[in-house]
């Protein structure tokens, strides 16, 4: 999977996002649902379980920077 194919890919957030915190994502890829190490994008953001999510940038193999999908 190459950077550009993540980049924009929504997911769900199931290991809270946050500064000083390494959260988890799903993501739905390659026909079905991974999971990735994910961090705020702007570094600030906190991101509860549960919150829908777009990924903004991918540091293969397994972690991605993400962006709440909507606005709350």
């Amino acid at each position: 999977m190459d950077d550009a194919s993540m980049v924009g890919l929504v997911g769900r957030v199931t290991g809270a996002v946050g500064p000083g915190l390494v959260g988890e994502v799903m993501v739905r890829v390659r026909g079905g649902a991974e999971h990735f190490l994910a961090y705020a994008a702007d570094g600030t953001a906190r991101l509860e379980r549960g919150t829908v999510v777009m990924v903004v940038e991918y540091l293969p193999p397994r972690t991605v920077y993400v962006t709440a999908a909507y606005d709350n």
